[in-house]
């Protein structure tokens, strides 16, 4: 599943910079992760690297999106693709 960013986001940008897909941006309150680009960093990393250096841990699986890891590698794919 892709991930969100909940309302405790202190909007320090230290997140953005580590996603491999530019799936994270501004919001216009707090940033916010595109699901259609979040890939959870499946095809890049092991984990989440906006998790873990979040110093907030507020990116969290966002319930609405929920992907397999097999699904998260397939929007991968088709993101590495359309590069």
């Amino acid at each position: 599943m892709a991930l969100v960013i909940v309302d405790d986001c202190i909007n320090c940008d230290v997140c953005e910079p580590e996603c491999p897909n530019s799936a994270i941006s501004p919001g216009d309150e707090i940033y916010e992760i595109d699901p259609t680009l979040c890939t959870e960093c499946v095809g890049h990393y092991d984990e989440p690297q906006c998790q873990n250096v979040c110093p907030v841990d507020c990116i969290e699986l966002d319930p609405e999106h929920q992907e397999s890891k097999e699904e998260l590698m397939e929007k991968y794919t088709l993101i590495v693709s359309a590069a």
